[in-house]
């Protein structure tokens, strides 16, 4: 069997591919328009773009036009993703004597140009990043067994991604959802023959006398069937996908947590009686938010078209009718993002991740804290 004759460029891309993909979660991008170069894209990494050219250019008027053309790609990308800022390197193999990078400086676009793939060690901030590149794009196979593994590997890892968006995104059975539906229905149905309310709601005067239980019994109260249903079926329709998308344990610990802080910044603006769980679903909402933010890649037309538009119209709506408690809606909001952070997301968030988001929620709470105990006398 003849072997498969791979020329330089074409090696390159191939390991420089293998490496991005394989070890630092890269993913391929379908870029319209562009000729002889591949984009990825990892949006959790320093460098979220990863440009490799294996197009020829010749002079400084070809590469002034090729990173004009890269910015505006790139701004395309920042709409699609929700990003503010994309560091993107681009790498180049085939650059013309005439073209001086060092030339060009862009505080968001860094550039290489190689002829190996060790050439990648005469640039810091491609060894700051990646310091293991060079090491992991040296390979003993050549030719055919060379294509062959690489094939293989990028295959697997693919087959990886798949499986792990499969388990996230499949659809699982809400039982948190339905248990908390279930204990509304029941809290209102007790209501109807004992009146809890006066002895449960959320009211500053109470809760500042030691019954600190309130914070939390409020959420399951509610003053109305209106009012009950309402609740109840935007718990059902969020609950369903977070609860899928974050777990079971996950999803309770941040509709109590959101909950919590929902009251505290309700009772902070107001000294009447507040029941309801629209706190803690708009901490649901915060949650999908920051959801929806790192799986944006997938869900980016439904946090932009669905989830934003849903948050601002609600806020919209509280603040335009009388009655409703849109301090419990902002401070749900905020208290579901920083939960949602601290209990992480599986395969996303790191340990310093969900560490940073403890400290956010303790530090935002504990200021709650310190407004209703301090500054509401």
């Amino acid at each position: 069997m003849n072997e498969i004759v791979i020329n330089k460029n074409e090696e390159i891309v191939m390991k420089l591919l293998h490496y991005f993909i394989t070890e630092r979660g890269y993913n391929p991008v379908i870029v319209r328009g562009v000729k002889d170069e591949i984009w990825l894209e990892n949006l959790d990494s320093d460098y979220r773009i990863i440009r490799i050219v294996s197009g020829y250019i010749h002079n400084d008027e070809q590469f002034k036009f090729d990173l004009l053309k890269t910015k505006n790609l790139v701004k395309s990308i920042k709409r699609k993703t929700l990003s503010f800022k994309l560091k993107t390197m681009s790498i180049f193999l085939n650059l013309g004597d005439n073209v001086n990078i060092d030339n060009y400086k862009d505080s968001n676009i860094k550039f290489a140009s190689i002829n190996a793939t060790e050439d990648l060690n005469n640039y810091r901030f491609v060894i700051d990043s990646f310091p293991d590149i060079t090491k992991d794009t040296n390979f003993k196979e050549k030719g055919l067994e060379l294509f062959i593994k690489i094939t293989e590997d990028i295959n697997k890892k693919n087959e990886e991604e798949s499986r792990i968006n499969e388990e996230i995104f499949k659809p699982k059975k809400p039982i948190v959802t339905y248990a908390l539906i279930g204990i509304n229905v029941a809290v209102f149905l007790l209501s109807l023959i004992y009146n809890i309310l006066p002895m449960f709601a959320v009211n500053r005067y109470s809760i500042l006398n030691g019954e600190y239980y309130r914070l939390i019994t409020g959420i399951f109260l509610h003053a109305g069937v209106l009012h009950l249903v309402c609740n109840c079926y935007s718990l059902y329709v969020i609950g369903m996908q977070l609860e899928s998308f974050l777990g079971k344990l996950r999803f309770a610990v941040v509709y109590l947590l959101s909950g919590l802080a929902g009251s505290l910044l309700s009772i902070f603006f107001s000294n009447s009686y507040s029941v309801g769980a629209s706190g803690a679903i708009f901490g649901l909402l915060g949650s999908l938010l920051y959801f929806g933010y790192h799986y944006r890649v997938y869900l980016d037309s439904v946090v932009k078209s669905q989830i934003i538009p849903l948050i601002l119209l609600n806020l919209g709506i509280g603040f335009m009718i009388p009655g409703i408690d849109n301090s419990a809606h902002i401070g749900g909001l905020i208290g579901g993002l920083f939960s949602t952070m601290g209990v992480g997301l599986k395969y996303k968030s790191s340990k310093v991740d969900m560490i940073n988001g403890w400290i956010l929620y303790f530090i935002y709470t504990a200021f709650l804290v310190y407004m209703v105990f301090f500054l509401a006398l």
